[in-house]
């Protein structure tokens, strides 16, 4: 029973990465442009997407919730547009 709980714990364990860590694994993305994300988290909607955790003057960002959060910020596919005649 112990061990069935351990491995339910892993299972739905997140990955928090420090901002060194995510833009070393991430390359897409700077080290000045995560910075101004997690700056502006409350005007960028980052902050509801509870991908960013501080512990202390810590920051850690949950990988799965932030690629979420961006995935939220694509629009909808542009119609396709009609040839000019």
């Amino acid at each position: 029973m112990q061990t069935q709980y351990i491995n339910n714990a892993i299972q739905i364990a997140w990955t928090y990465l420090t901002v060194q860590q995510f833009i070393k694994k991430h390359p897409a993305f700077t080290m000045g442009g995560l910075r101004s994300l997690i700056f502006n988290e409350h005007q960028n909607r980052l902050a509801e997407s509870g991908a960013i955790c501080r512990i202390g003057r810590k920051v850690l960002i949950c990988e799965e919730k932030f690629f979420a959060w961006i995935e939220t910020l694509q629009k909808t596919p542009a119609k396709s547009q009609s040839k000019i005649n």
